[in-house]
């Protein structure tokens, strides 16, 4: 698909991921009436998780950033699996970000703000969106970042 939103990543140099298969039983996005729902995303590359192990740990703050760009980055491209065109999204409702952590670690916002970001550069203010960024003990597939989005689209 060419657009508004594809000549935008272009611009930024980012190219969407191709689109993961669920690795259990859900559905990778659902849509009701204008409302498109993401599932979680992992940070992968080549099939493979990218960034694994805990913030806190074995995860630096930047790579946790880097993980949740991933995540954003495959956000979009269910969003245009979904949807066969990603300039039928609206805006961006809503953003879920899950980071594996140590207990101590408390800077979840700084991490999700890699998808927060990603979203607000590729998506302009239609990109803004409310948040929850929570830390957790794991994740599938030992990824340090999970985030998940919701959308307003066009009929």
């Amino acid at each position: 698909m060419s657009g508004r939103i594809r000549a935008k990543l272009a611009e930024l140099g980012l190219t969407l991921p191709p689109v993961s298969r669920p690795v259990a039983n859900y559905l990778p996005w659902t849509q009701s009436g204008t409302l498109l729902f993401i599932s979680g995303q992992v940070p992968l590359r080549e099939g493979k998780v990218a960034i694994a192990g805990r913030l806190g740990a074995e995860v630096q703050l930047e790579e946790g950033r880097e993980a949740a760009r991933l995540c954003a980055l495959h956000l979009l491209a269910q969003a245009e699996a979904a949807l066969g065109d990603l300039d039928r999204i609206r805006r961006c409702l809503r953003v879920g970000g899950f980071v594996t952590c140590t207990p101590e670690f408390t800077d979840h916002p700084q991490v999700i703000n890699g998808a927060s970001d990603l979203l607000v550069a590729v998506l302009g203010e239609a990109g803004r969106h409310a948040r929850v960024a929570v830390g957790v003990p794991s994740l599938p597939l030992n990824a340090a970042v999970e985030v998940e989005a919701l959308f307003e689209v066009a009929d």
